[in-house]
C-alpha cells in the first residue's frame, strides 16, 4: 500500500510522518496486501486560535483496487486523533469486507436453490 501524507497548518516532522507511517501500515493487513491500494493521510489543526485550545484533525482515505473507505477524527492531540482514525478505517473495512462475503453467500444460496429446483426468491423460513 502506498501512503501519501499531508500536513495543513502544522510542520510535518519525522517523528509525525514515522508514526502515521506505522499506524497506516497496521491497517494494510485488513486489506489483503493489495499493493495497489493508496492511502491519503491528512494530519494538522483545524484552528490557529479555538476556544478550548488547539483542535487536531486526521483522515485517512483509501482508494485503489475496488477500495474506497474513508474516516476522520478531531481530537485536542494528534496523535490521540491519528490513532482514532485508525480504528475507524479498521472498523469500516471490516464493515465493508463483511458486506461482501453476506453478498457472495446469498449469491450462493440463490444458486444452489436453483440448482435444487426450488424457488429462490421465496423466503427460506
Amino acid at each position: 500500500m502506498k501512503i501519501n501524507i499531508k500536513a495543513t497548518n502544522i510542520e510535518l516532522t519525522h517523528a509525525i510522518s514515522d508514526y502515521v507511517t506505522k499506524k497506516v501500515s497496521m491497517i494494510e493487513k485488513y486489506f489483503d496486501a493489495n499493493p495497489d491500494a493508496v492511502a491519503q493521510v491528512e494530519v494538522g489543526k483545524t484552528t490557529q486560535h479555538h476556544k478550548q485550545g488547539d483542535v487536531f484533525r486526521a483522515e485517512i482515505h483509501i482508494t485503489g483496487a475496488g477500495l474506497d473507505i474513508y474516516a476522520a477524527s478531531e481530537q485536542s492531540d494528534l496523535y490521540a486523533a491519528i490513532d482514532l482514525v485508525k480504528d475507524e478505517i479498521i472498523r469500516n473495512s471490516l464493515q465493508e469486507k463483511g458486506k461482501k462475503e453476506t453478498l457472495a453467500r446469498r449469491g450462493a444460496r440463490v444458486v444452489k436453490d436453483m440448482m435444487r429446483g426450488l424457488n429462490p426468491f421465496k423466503k427460506r423460513p
